[in-house]
């Protein structure tokens, strides 16, 4: 049985006096503020099952609550569930019941149920408070963006392949637990695959490291040939047990997934280092695990694996917009979207923006002019007069100091938020990952300006 909250509070629900419990109340308060973002949780952890039957769980308002906790102190969900049963203040803000204490994988269970649109939809329904509150009026917003990471080792192509060779053979020798023993013959080439990573890591020179790399490569070709004798018995995998079949099914799709993405890399390997060409990064491997991943150069320096995140901030320091890309586009073409999803909250587009030198562009600046934005400072210009983009040189240089600010939001984010790389899998993770950072964030943001006025 499922419900939205505790109707009656327990007289133990009590927050100390230090900053942190100070703050976890302020943020509580907010979020009693807004009731109806309950009502999204609910939906999530509900679906169509019914409410009425089976044992108490974790209530929507707790769940909601414990994923605030987790990404507003940077936790891992075993380091919540210790703090949650150890620490007052956290088992107040999280509304726990009398000898509650849910553990890791209960926590994991709840939190990763509450969708990335359910996120989205309670940082629109916070942000339209703090504007009813005169907090942040949205008016002069500042943009910028950045790479999160996913959570994924340096992707070489000889560690690819090791985790290719790994995956299969795993696969294969999970294979042999079916009864009926499936009649697939293979080797366990694993510590041989993994000498000649290490070896090729360790290579002084090219042609010794392209002859490792040679030997791995075959190896390689013998993990494919065992995987698809492997997925043509499966498919033919006959049983008196349907668990049995279904098993044998099921490793048999897995397998075709990991041999589809192992042959990729098998062929980015032969031509980047057998071949030496190069390899476009639409078409490069990354990972077995994470294949949503993408490749993302900032500013020609530093390379990321993850995904391009946009940030738009408010004059209070609140995160007013969030939007989590596939590839790797150019800021410029991302510009006017944060626009109107701007205008799609407030109802207007803001009177100033102040954005990074990567958004400039003819195009963005007559566009955001003729949706209605007064001011538009690019922090380079770009070929861009200044008296086009705003009115006065004045302005410029206030907009200019004022478009830093975002530098400072989005390092917060990162070190205290945990947005420098999400642990979560999948796109869906990794989307429902960025938003409940940011509603984190925010709560944050919000309750040190409440205590400010207090």
């Amino acid at each position: 049985m499922r419900r939205k909250l505790i109707p009656q509070l327990s007289v133990f629900h009590s927050f100390g006096r230090s900053d942190v419990a100070m703050e976890l109340a302020a943020m509580s308060r907010g979020l009693d503020g807004t009731p109806e973002i309950l009502e999204l949780a609910y939906k999530d952890l509900v679906g169509l099952k019914r409410e009425d039957t089976g044992r108490f769980g974790m209530t929507a308002e707790q769940v909601l609550r414990c994923a605030v906790l987790k990404q507003f102190r940077n936790l891992s969900y075993e380091e919540l569930a210790f703090h949650l049963e150890d620490s007052q203040a956290f088992r107040a803000f999280g509304r726990l019941r009398v000898n509650q204490c849910p553990g890791a994988s209960t926590l994991q269970e709840n939190i990763s149920a509450l969708r990335a649109s359910t996120w989205e939809a309670i940082n629109a329904m916070i942000t339209k408070r703090a504007e009813s509150e005169g907090l942040e009026k949205g008016r002069k917003v500042r943009l910028d963006s950045t790479a999160v990471e996913s959570d994924i080792h340096h992707p070489t192509d000889s560690r690819l392949l090791g985790d290719g060779i790994w995956l299969i053979t795993r696969l294969l020798i999970e294979g042999r637990s079916l009864r009926p023993v499936p009649e697939y013959r293979f080797s366990d080439h694993r510590r041989a695959a993994k000498k000649k990573v290490l070896a090729i890591l360790n290579a002084r020179g090219e042609k010794v490291r392209r002859q490792h790399y040679q030997d791995l490569l075959g190896i390689a070709a013998r993990v494919v040939g065992y995987a698809l004798e492997a997925i043509d018995i499966l498919g033919c995998y006959g049983s008196q047990e349907v668990e049995q079949l279904l098993h044998a099914r099921v490793l048999g799709e897995k397998l075709e997934r990991a041999l589809g993405i192992f042959r990729r890399v098998i062929d980015q390997t032969q031509r980047r280092v057998i071949r030496g060409q190069k390899v476009p990064a639409s078409e490069k491997v990354v990972s077995f695990f994470e294949c949503h991943t993408d490749i993302i150069e900032k500013g020609g320096r530093d390379t990321y694996y993850g995904h391009k995140v946009f940030l738009m901030g408010g004059a209070s320091g609140l995160i007013v917009g969030c939007k989590v890309v596939r590839g790797n586009p150019s800021d410029s073409g991302i510009f006017m979207e944060m626009i109107r999803s701007h205008k799609t909250l407030y109802g207007r587009v803001p009177r100033q923006v102040a954005a990074d030198g990567g958004f400039a562009s003819q195009d963005n600046l007559r566009n955001a002019k003729l949706e209605g934005v007064k001011d538009v400072m690019f922090s380079k210009r770009r070929g861009l007069s200044v008296l086009d983009m705003v009115k006065s040189n004045w302005v410029y240089k206030r907009l200019f100091n004022f478009r830093a600010g975002i530098e400072a939001n989005i390092s917060r984010l990162k070190r205290a938020f945990g947005l420098s790389r999400c642990d979560w899998n999948g796109w869906e993770g990794f989307l429902q990952y960025v938003w409940s950072a940011v509603v984190s964030y925010n709560l944050s943001v919000l309750s040190r300006k409440r205590m400010e006025i207090t």
